[in-house]
């Protein structure tokens, strides 16, 4: 028990916020102002190149880009997706694995439960100065979490991050985190507000959807998965987000 607190208080040092927090909601500059720091420098030089190449490949065009993140726990995988700011379909730029995981499928309800969320979010922060080298910031809780959840504390420190150690995050390694944040730090430099990331139990196909029904005979999950596969759905049929609200009941609700 001792050590599980222990383990808990240094993974929450790891990500302090207040170093990224001030670049939040700023694009003017946003770039210049992550190449500051260090490991973002070293990043560039390391990804640069290789990011505006894959892209280019993808007929993406690097100054003008929406960048789009899918996570599906199950099968511990991140898929990174692209389009040029005019077109209206993505087009699948990268795959990362997860390094670890850890908990259950189902959301996140509250503080400590191990558990890496489900839903619909965005980055809501750059994290420069990780103590996993570099990370990207979940904007958990959203209001679905907090009109779901039975809990008062509901934690929040939820980031894509380096390394391979995990108590709810998700981490994709020193390498792969590199390229993702130079990916994400072009599409914000270049006029990007937020950029979604959607974090599934697994891919909602039909098979794997009354597969996961199946495993899992608890009602409320059941509605709540329901609730996220449209989005699913839609994606792999158009290669379009769909614009998503949240209802007074914590439900999503989704328009094309």
């Amino acid at each position: 028990m001792h050590k599980s607190l222990i383990l808990l208080a240094v993974l929450a040092l790891g990500f302090k916020s207040d170093v990224g927090q001030k670049f939040e909601n700023d694009n003017i500059g946003f770039r210049s102002a992550q190449l500051e720091f260090p490991r973002v420098k070293v990043a560039f030089e390391n990804k640069e190149v290789d990011v505006k190449t894959k892209l280019r490949l993808a007929g993406i065009q690097p100054e003008r880009f929406d960048l789009y993140v899918r996570a599906f726990k199950k099968e511990e995988s991140i898929e990174v997706w692209a389009k040029n700011r005019a077109d209206n379909m993505y087009t699948l730029i990268e795959t990362y694995p997860f390094c670890s995981n850890v908990g259950d499928l189902g959301p996140k309800r509250q503080q400590g439960d191990k558990q890496i969320p489900e839903g619909f979010y965005h980055f809501s922060m750059f994290n420069p100065n990780s103590n996993y080298h570099l990370s990207l910031k979940v904007n958990y809780p959203n209001k679905s979490d907090s009109l779901l959840s039975e809990h008062s504390d509901l934690g929040g420190q939820i980031f894509l991050h380096g390394g391979c150690l995990t108590i709810g995050c998700i981490p994709i390694t020193d390498d792969k985190i590199e390229e993702l944040y130079v990916m994400s730090v072009l599409a914000k430099d270049n006029g990007q507000m937020e950029i979604p990331i959607h974090i599934f139990p697994n891919r909602m196909n039909y098979a794997n959807y009354k597969s996961l029904l199946a495993r899992y005979p608890d009602r409320a999950l059941h509605i709540f998965w329901t609730n996220l596969r449209p989005v699913y759905q839609h994606f792999e049929q158009t290669g379009q987000i769909m614009q998503i609200q949240i209802n007074h009941q914590g439900r999503y609700l989704f328009t094309e």
